[in-house]
């Protein structure tokens, strides 16, 4: 091999060298890259002490839940108790998420997975108001199309970052709470009035009926009983425990008027307590599936005997709950209180049942 050629041969090895480096280097810039995005975290650099407040705005809605004077409350319905378990959970799975998979998207395909305006922008802030990190959370991904997508929870969730409108991210955490809808976030702390001694209930028309014991340990009876009729202590029973545990299902917006909530002429439950208390219920007969109430508390707690203190704690900090529910107009489902807005014939012993 002369020198000639051996030359040629070196500068042939050269550009071939090169080439494999360049190709290489091409492939570690371009290819990798999504495969490099995969598993790291979607919000990256975002903790939870330093959100102040989750913005979320979605087609003909938005709500802001926030912290302030300690609490978690929601902007848009006047200060009312956000569900703490509920920020505490969706801020930490939000810093949980991480990108399982990601693709370019074309605007169509934004459009197809409401990872456009149809989708729901999440904020979230700092105490000052500024964004710290934000997603769109787009339709539910699924592995397998289910029977019926709008019920199914999902496997997952399509997201696009605003920073990155040119992908769109999947991640495994359905985000069923990434919604403005207030009963996602509100407390469903409602009333827990126990130990009655008198329950009323009147129409808006002036029909209704009382009960009342003059102990606990005493049977109901219905005042104004007539000979020939019996109550169905029972039924007395369920009207007065549907109160211990009316849940609050939504809260009603600021701009509700009282005839749209069927508050303009309402029916009205009223209690007594053994304890002092006194409760007024205002019920809204709206149609749809919930019933809009207003709750007013009156008296002073006198608790005696056995484990008075205690009880006294425990009841002070009920009726520091039910006092912040007086100022809203509460939504609870329609059958929580079906047991309390009966009929007076409703509560009697059928004539016969009464000959068995």
């Amino acid at each position: 091999m002369n020198a000639r050629i051996a030359a040629v041969l070196v500068a042939l090895l050269a550009v071939m060298g090169g080439g494999a480096l360049l190709y290489y280097q091409q492939g570690q810039t371009q290819r990798p890259a999504k495969a490099a995005a995969l598993g790291r975290t979607l919000l990256e650099g975002l903790k939870a002490a330093e959100v102040h407040a989750i913005h979320l705005r979605e087609p003909g809605d938005e709500l802001t839940v926030e912290l302030k004077d300690e609490r978690w409350v929601l902007a848009e319905r006047a200060g009312y108790p956000a569900d703490l378990n509920r920020v505490r959970e969706f801020v930490l799975a939000a810093i949980g998420l991480r990108i399982g998979q990601t693709e370019p998207i074309t605007e169509a395909d934004r459009a197809r997975l409401a990872l456009d305006s149809k989708g729901t922008l999440v904020e979230f802030r700092d105490s000052q108001g500024k964004v710290l990190a934000s997603f769109v959370a787009g339709k539910k991904y699924f592995k397998r199309e289910p029977r019926n997508p709008e019920r199914a929870i999902g496997d997952g969730r399509y997201v696009l970052l605003p920073r990155d409108p040119g992908n769109v991210i999947v991640v495994s955490a359905p985000l069923a709470q990434a919604t403005a809808k207030t009963a996602e976030w509100i407390s469903h702390a409602g009333l827990a009035v126990d130990r009655l001694n008198t329950l009323e209930y009147r129409t808006a028309g002036g029909e209704g009926w009382k009960i009342e014991r003059p102990t606990e340990d005493a049977p109901w009876k219905l005042l104004g009983l007539r000979p020939h009729e019996k109550l169905e202590i029972i039924k007395a029973n369920s009207a007065a425990y549907a109160l211990s545990t009316l849940e609050v299902a939504d809260v009603a917006p600021k701009s509700a008027r009282p005839e749209d909530l069927g508050l303009d002429r309402p029916d009205l439950v009223t209690a007594t307590t053994f304890e002092g208390l006194s409760y007024t219920i205002k019920v809204g007969r709206a149609p749809g599936e919930q019933y809009a109430i207003t709750v007013s508390v009156a008296g002073e707690p006198k608790v005696e005997g056995k484990n008075a203190e205690e009880r006294s704690r425990k009841l002070a900090e009920r009726l520091a709950r039910e006092h912040s529910l007086e100022p809203y107009a509460l939504l609870v489902a329609k059958n929580r209180l079906e047991d309390v807005l009966k009929k007076r014939a409703d509560l009697l012993v059928r004539p016969e049942e009464k000959r068995k």
